[in-house]
């Protein structure tokens, strides 16, 4: 399916086993060298950053990032380096994110902090993301180290505006996207420009996948938010409600605060000031009274929809069609 065919897209249910399949040879490549950059003589490091990596996730940045380049027609190797570079990354964030939210599940197994302890975590995060930074020096593109260690840098700043969020019920939308953008957009953003960039792609071209993978990265926390009160623990891989114990004010939660009676209002800023799951029961039904999963996902498709439209003047090719697919995946997607 061509992008011309689908720039007013029909809401097809999106296998995304069939995009795994298209990039499968190029992740193989990706999964040797994300082995072979977690080789540390200290058994805890390897031991537990392959816990993490093996762990099931959807590997979407890494994913982005061969895309992209395969979109471009890259003929050379880099881009196996960079998706693991994206994905070392990532698995640091989580590391550090699960110690700073107390988190029990990631991806339906034990969270690593609660197996080793959030010590162990913390430092094999750090090693994760020096691995990162060795592998980036490798490549020796100066423009290279410069978008990831912005984003890099971004992304902590994400972080730390949601930790100025958290247990504040006056948080408003525009701050509540600012973490989004931050803390999750800004890598798909960065992973998809690479493949741009090592292809040696024009200004406009790099604009156009850069603006694709930072309007996918917003559609995919979105929905992310919205799943923590429409899906279940199984399905999710994660303890539905976790944001709400942690008193993060994500824009369900949000919006059912701005538009629920005096009395459903009360709740949802008690259970943000105070964090915690003992109203929880109540807080998903005045969600769903509310509109608030709705209005969400009609922000997250509007994301989909600019993500869309970013591919619109660059090549055809099954790799542009799989990247479509993958905008739609974003917003349907049950997990």
């Amino acid at each position: 399916m061509h992008l011309e065919d689908a720039t007013a897209p029909k809401k097809q249910s999106i296998n995304i086993d069939n995009i795994r399949s298209l990039i499968e040879d190029d992740m193989n490549q990706v999964n040797s060298l994300i082995e072979r950059g977690l080789y540390s003589d200290v058994e805890l490091i390897s031991q537990l950053g392959h816990y993490i990596i093996n762990s099931g996730g959807k590997r979407l940045r890494p994913a982005l990032v061969l895309l992209s380049a395969n979109c471009f027609g890259y003929k050379g190797t880099q881009h196996y380096n960079l998706a693991a570079i994206i994905e070392f990354i990532h698995t640091a964030t989580l590391l550090h994110d699960d110690v700073v939210d107390a988190s029990l599940l990631r991806r339906g197994q034990v969270t690593a902090n609660q197996r080793w302890g959030n010590e162990a975590s913390v430092l094999v995060g750090d090693f994760v993301y020096s691995r990162a930074f060795q592998m980036m020096v490798n490549i020796n593109s100066m423009r290279v180290m410069n978008i990831l260690s912005d984003a890099t840098n971004t992304i902590a700043e994400g972080e730390v505006l949601q930790l100025i969020n958290r247990h504040d019920p006056e948080t408003t939308e525009e701050r509540y996207l600012a973490v989004c953008r931050n803390k999750t957009a800004k890598l798909f953003e960065a992973a998809a420009q690479l493949g741009a960039v090592i292809s040696e792609r024009s200004k406009v071209e790099e604009q156009s996948i850069s603006a694709y993978g930072r309007h996918l990265g917003t559609a995919f926390q979105l929905i992310d938010d919205v799943l923590d009160y429409s899906s279940s623990s199984d399905a999710l891989g994660k303890n539905i409600g976790d944001d709400l114990g942690e008193g993060k004010p994500t824009l369900p939660l949000l919006y059912a605060l701005w538009n629920g009676d005096e009395k459903q209002s009360s709740i949802i800023r008690n259970a943000i000031e105070n964090g915690g799951l003992d109203d929880i029961e109540q807080i998903t039904n005045v969600i769903h009274a509310t509109g608030a999963l709705d209005y969400a996902s009609e922000i997250a498709n509007k994301e989909s929809q600019l993500a869309i439209d970013a591919l619109n003047n660059l090549p055809a090719s099954k790799y542009l069609d799989a990247m479509y697919s993958l905008a739609i995946f974003s917003i349907e997607r049950e997990y």
